[in-house]
């Protein structure tokens, strides 16, 4: 607790005391002299008399408090009015210092800003100008001007630079240079090329004059032959550096032993021989003889290419009891060794003499003619085909028809024979 405050006081001439203690204040020897006031309080009885004096002592005090504030209040005000009056000056004041400096820079005709804008962007500023003297097309030291020089000297006429590298004739430029190196390269590959064929045409001769050339034709003779014997059953069996029934003989190229489930068990044998050397009609017949002999076959093939085929032989005949036939190496044609097989087929079965069958020879030989007929066709389309250079869709289909019409009349022939 705060320690007790006397404060003298001389009212009505007499000392008096207020003693303050923390929230309490007593009042000693306080004598007011106010006929109102006494008055007032005289009406009072003796026990309310306190209770109005604390009241009104109370009130006082609030009262004095209240006025102090007040004070205070009403000078806070006064300060704050003289301020916002300052400031309301300054304010004005501000204003129109910035109106002057605005209307000085940015006024429409006589502001600065506008002026210096004028001086040059205007229609006559130093923008404009500058930029009609850099594009002036009739100025050749504008920029438009200098371009165009600059571009006329490389490509403006045949003295231009681009036309100076660009040209292949004169001797200096980049496509003059690739020129050359191409000339080169394609002189160079004409010589390889005709080297190579050259050497081809040199193996191909001596090919020719030895016997690889003949080995080749039966490499593939054997291929087609295998297809043929693959189809139909039948056994083939490449017999050229095999010895046969004739001592140290190895005539037969080629030994076709027939399907066993047509002969009834019988062994029937077809000989072929790979033609690919000029040789008389009088010594392949002999040689068909042998090799009949010498492999035991009931029918003699002999295969042929184009530029060593006897007269009459093209694309395949039935010649003193044995069949030949014409394959072309460059463009081999299966059918025609097909159906000169099929034939051979036919008379080896119409000649076993273990089965008992009658056999319609006019049948037989209208097949054998048509079949004729057919390749004679199909030989014709082939050569029309190699004359005009292009295949047309209507000639492969009518090949396509006439090897199916071939067949048909092969297996017509051996149905004569069942």
């Amino acid at each position: 607790m705060e320690s007790a405050r006397i404060i003298p006081l001389n009212v009505a001439g007499r000392d008096a005391v207020v003693d303050v203690a923390g929230d309490r204040i007593t009042v000693e020897r306080l004598t007011l002299i106010d006929a109102a006031a006494a008055a007032f309080l005289e009406e009072r009885s003796e026990q309310e008399r306190v209770a109005v004096a604390e009241r009104a002592f109370r009130i006082g005090l609030s009262a004095l408090q209240d006025a102090g504030q007040r004070a205070s209040v009403d000078l806070m005000r006064r300060e704050f009015e003289a301020l916002l009056g300052q400031m309301a000056t300054a304010n004005e004041q501000a204003a129109g210092a910035l109106d002057r400096m605005l209307r000085e820079n940015f006024a429409d005709q006589e502001g600065r800003l506008p002026r210096t804008l004028e001086r040059f962007l205007g229609d006559r500023g130093a923008l404009r100008t500058f930029v009609g003297d850099l594009f002036d097309e009739t100025r050749r030291d504008s920029a438009i001007g200098r371009i165009q020089t600059l571009l006329g000297r490389y490509f403006d006429g045949d003295a231009s630079r681009l036309a100076l590298l660009l040209d292949p004739t004169r001797m200096g430029s980049p496509l003059n240079q690739f020129r050359e190196e191409v000339t080169r390269g394609f002189a160079g590959l004409n010589e390889r090329l005709a080297a190579i064929e050259a050497a081809a045409a040199a193996r191909g001769a001596e090919r020719a004059r030895s016997a690889a050339k003949g080995a080749d034709f039966e490499d593939l003779l054997a291929d087609m032959l295998g297809r043929i014997a693959r189809g139909a059953g039948d056994l083939l069996d490449r017999t050229a550096d095999e010895s046969g029934d004739i001592l140290r003989s190895r005539k037969g190229d080629f030994l076709l032993t027939v399907d066993p489930g047509l002969t009834n068990g019988a062994d029937v044998r077809i000989v072929i021989e790979a033609k690919d050397r000029a040789i008389s009609t009088r010594a392949i017949r002999q040689e068909l003889r042998e090799a009949r002999e010498n492999r035991g076959a009931a029918i003699a093939v002999a295969v042929f290419t184009p530029q060593h085929a006897p007269a009459g032989a093209e694309p395949f005949a039935l010649l003193a009891g044995d069949v030949y036939c014409v394959i072309d190496p460059v463009a081999p044609e299966p059918a025609f060794l097909e159906a000169a097989i099929g034939l051979a087929r036919l008379l080896a079965l119409a000649g076993l003499r273990e089965r008992e069958a009658v056999v319609d020879v006019d049948a037989v030989a209208a097949a054998l003619a048509e079949i004729r007929a057919q390749m004679e066709a199909i030989r014709g389309m082939k050569a029309q085909l190699t004359s005009i250079g292009t295949a047309t869709k209507t000639l492969w289909d009518g090949l396509d028809r006439l090897k199916q019409a071939v067949l048909a009349r092969v297996a017509e022939a051996e149905a004569q024979l069942r």
